[in-house]
């Protein structure tokens, strides 16, 4: 019976690469000559550290625009609120997502079956398992899945006849 799984993974190496390159580029523009402006990183978390909240910004779009040369879809990234530090000094959280959620696992499911397709979907931990009886099926809710779920980087990995 063909089957594939739904997945989101990100490549940590080109996600550390991108922020490498994010702070290089930072430490060498003139507009932070001066400032306290990086990145760093721990586990999932890149935090994003700048002078004021314009700096923060502009930090982003470099470590956004990094990343999109480097492969790495940017919907798996969540930004959390700006915290002010001491004096005029602002970070900011941002999560590198990866495993599908349990809502969203549950939302793909109840699409899978409100879709009527002749497929069954199962939530096996951080990924989710379509197996139907023929591969033209599975290819159907490959395609019906990159149409519904937009705000979320899903792969289809897995894939056996």
């Amino acid at each position: 019976m063909p089957s594939f799984d739904i997945v989101s993974e990100v490549n940590k190496v080109e996600v550390r690469n991108a922020m490498d390159q994010a702070n290089k580029e930072v430490s060498t523009r003139y507009d932070f000559k001066g400032s306290d402006a990086r990145i760093e990183v721990a586990d999932k978390v890149l935090t994003l550290f700048a002078d004021a909240e314009f700096q923060l910004e502009q930090v982003k779009d470099i470590l956004i625009n990094k990343l999109s040369k480097r492969g790495v879809d940017i919907r798996c990234l969540d930004y959390a609120k700006l915290e002010s530090v001491s004096g005029n000094k602002v970070k900011q959280a941002v999560t590198v997502r990866e495993g599908v959620e349990t809502d969203l696992a549950k939302k793909i499911v109840r699409l899978i079956k409100d879709s009527k397709l002749k497929v069954q979907a199962s939530i096996q931990g951080e990924a989710v398992r379509v197996s139907g009886a023929k591969r033209d099926v599975l290819q159907e809710c490959i395609a019906l899945m990159r149409k519904e779920i937009t705000d979320f980087p899903l792969q289809f990995n897995n894939f056996r006849d």
